[in-house]
């Protein structure tokens, strides 16, 4: 499983897709999640803004991710 980190309380699916390399650009994530199976934590979801928190697992394309968040409230 492929670890994530993000320095933020939660990264959008879209970002996510961006940041972790499977699209190339947040303009492709609408399209891709119309094409492609997206499970967060074992459920289907495609909504690009759908919010993914610290120990979030996502599967997507075969692989497997897991959200590494650093954030702490302050």
């Amino acid at each position: 499983m492929k670890q994530v980190s993000i320095r933020t309380e939660y990264i959008l699916l879209g970002q996510f897709l961006k940041f972790a390399g499977i699209i190339g650009n947040g303009g492709e994530s609408k399209a891709f999640l119309a094409q492609n199976t997206v499970k967060i934590n074992g459920v289907e979801d495609q909504r690009r803004g759908k919010k993914l928190y610290n120990g979030d697992v996502i599967e997507v394309l075969g692989s497997k991710y897991v959200i590494v968040s650093s954030y702490s409230v302050q």
